[in-house]
C-alpha cells in the first residue's frame, strides 16, 4: 500500500472537521423536525455523551490503526478528533448542569456527593480537559517526557467513562451498548500492546 503524505492528509482535514460536526447538525435536524423525543433535554444530555465516548474511541484507534495500515501520518488527525471528543463532553457536561442541575452551584456539588456515576463522569472530564489544555505543541515541549506519560491517562479517563455509562444504563436494565463500547475499548489496549504494533512507525 502507498504511504500517504502528510499534506493529503492535511487535505482531508475539513472533511474530518464536518463529519465531527454531524452530532450536533443531526441534533439541529431533529429539533426542526419534532424528532428530539418527548423529553429533548434527556435526549440531548444521553446523546451527547454517547458521542463523546464514540469520538474518544476513534481517537484511542487512531494509533493502532495507523500502525496496522503502516501510515504514520493519520496521526495528524488525532488531535482534532479528540478536541471534538472533548467537545462533545463539555456539552454533555453543560447539558447536566443546566438542565438537570438548574445552573445551581450547591444542587451540583450535592449530586456529585450523592451520586457516584456524577462523580465518575466528573473525574473523566477533568482528565479530558487536561489533556485538551495540554494537547499543543508547545505544551508538549514544556512537559517533555512526562506529557507523554500525562495523556496516558486517556485510558483512565475512557474506562471512567465506561463506569458512568454502565452506571446509567444499569438502572434501565439495557447494558448490552456499554459492553460493546467496554469490549472495544478493552480491544484497544490490547492492540496498544501487541508486540508488532508497539515498534516505531516507520
Amino acid at each position: 500500500m502507498k504511504t500517504w503524505k502528510a499534506a493529503q492528509l492535511d487535505r482531508l482535514k475539513p472533511l474530518v472537521f464536518l463529519l465531527g460536526l454531524f452530532p450536533l447538525g443531526r441534533w439541529v435536524w431533529l429539533g426542526f423536525n419534532n424528532g428530539l423525543s418527548a423529553n429533548p433535554a434527556e435526549f440531548l444530555t444521553r446523546s451527547s455523551g454517547t458521542w463523546a465516548f464514540v469520538l474518544l474511541l476513534v481517537t484511542l484507534a487512531l494509533s493502532p490503526v495507523r500502525r496496522l495500515l503502516a501510515q504514520p501520518a493519520l496521526v495528524r488527525w488525532r488531535r482534532m478528533l479528540g478536541l471534538f471528543s472533548f467537545f462533545y463532553v463539555a456539552l454533555h457536561t453543560l447539558a447536566w448542569a443546566w438542565w438537570d442541575r438548574s445552573g445551581n452551584w450547591l444542587s451540583m456539588w450535592q449530586d456529585i456527593v450523592q451520586r457516584p456515576l456524577i462523580a465518575i463522569g466528573l473525574i473523566a472530564t477533568v482528565i479530558l480537559l487536561l489533556l485538551t489544555l495540554t494537547s499543543t505543541h508547545g505544551w508538549q515541549k514544556r512537559l517533555g517526557r512526562g506529557w507523554g506519560r500525562l495523556h496516558q491517562t486517556v485510558f483512565l479517563a475512557a474506562a471512567l467513562s465506561v463506569l458512568h455509562f454502565y452506571l446509567i444504563r444499569i438502572g434501565k436494565n439495557d447494558v448490552v451498548e456499554v459492553y460493546v463500547y467496554g469490549l472495544i475499548l478493552v480491544g484497544l489496549l490490547i492492540l496498544r500492546r501487541w508486540p508488532v504494533l508497539n515498534q516505531p512507525a516507520k
